[in-house]
């Protein structure tokens, strides 16, 4: 298999995640498919933090098994570990900062009202400030899902460059079949909107979701860094936390536990399904 087509199946793998994403555009009254949508977003991004923290976790304790067994020094593992716990932190307090900088530009003014001309009226609000809570959400589990792909397109990218073709292929099925549940994932939090998202934006949800598998298969053929994997998996595990933090607060205000505890438990049930059938094929 030559470069250009696992680049190719690569960019597959990545955007299947737009299959799911259409479903936004189905609107709902009923307060009870809001909920089930919402909780199925939900059980998705569970799966997914298991999912990105193990991957990020792995390296680590391999570098303080090697360490332990005097097979290699510290020095990596502590390299590793201070990557992954900064990852993390990155990933979680940056969108924490981020929503309340966002969420004092939107607060109104007091001084809106006649015969008061405020600043913030002739302000330009940032374009993420002018966006619904549920597309603002929506925006951030996207980013958190494309940091989580970009992992994955280096792996497939790092697996095809070390000549292991079979390995590449099962990577790019499994995670074709991941990004399609993540799409889900994604626009759960649009369920309740009164009026649906554009076509664009929907678009730009699919490339900052699955677009970032492509990238990292085109790195990952050229370049092979551990560490780098460990950053990325790291920062989409605390992007992805915050997203769960939101959602459960979504759950909440919703007032339907056994509807939201069913629906969770599909969406984990997809989660691993998909995963199970990567570990089927060999992956």
């Amino acid at each position: 298999m030559s470069s250009s087509q696992t680049v190719l199946l690569g960019a597959l793998a990545g955007f299947t995640i737009f299959l799911g994403l259409p479903l936004a555009r189905v609107r709902s009254t009923s307060p009870q498919a809001t909920a089930a949508l919402n909780a199925l977003a939900l059980g998705i991004l569970l799966f997914l933090l298991w999912d990105v923290l193990a991957q990020a976790v792995e390296p680590v304790e391999e570098a303080l098994h090697q360490a332990t067994d005097d097979t290699a020094g510290w020095g990596e593992f502590v390299g590793l570990a201070a990557l992954l716990a900064s990852g993390v932190a990155t990933g979680l307090l940056s969108l924490v900062y981020y929503d309340r900088w966002i969420d004092r530009r939107i607060r109104p003014s007091k001084l809106i009202g006649p015969g008061a001309a405020a600043l913030a009226e002739y302000e330009q609000k940032p374009w993420l400030a002018t966006l619904s809570p549920g597309r603002r959400l929506a925006l951030l589990i996207a980013t958190g899902i494309g940091l989580h792909n970009f992992g994955e397109g280096l792996a497939i990218g790092q697996s095809a460059a070390a000549g292991e073709l079979a390995l590449a292929l099962t990577l790019i099925i499994g995670f074709g079949l991941h990004n399609a549940t993540e799409g889900f994932g994604i626009v759960g939090p649009m369920a309740g909107e009164t009026s649906p998202p554009s076509w664009g934006f929907l678009a730009l949800l699919g490339l900052i979701g699955g677009g970032p598998t492509f990238i990292g298969t085109v790195i990952g053929q050229a370049w092979v860094s551990e560490a780098v994997s460990v950053v990325f998996f790291a920062i989409a595990a605390g992007s992805i936390l915050f997203v769960v933090q939101e959602l459960f607060a979504v759950s909440r205000r919703s007032h339907r536990s056994t509807l939201t505890a069913w629906m969770l438990l599909l969406g984990l049930a997809l989660g691993f399904g998909t995963d199970f059938v990567l570990e089927a094929v060999g992956g």
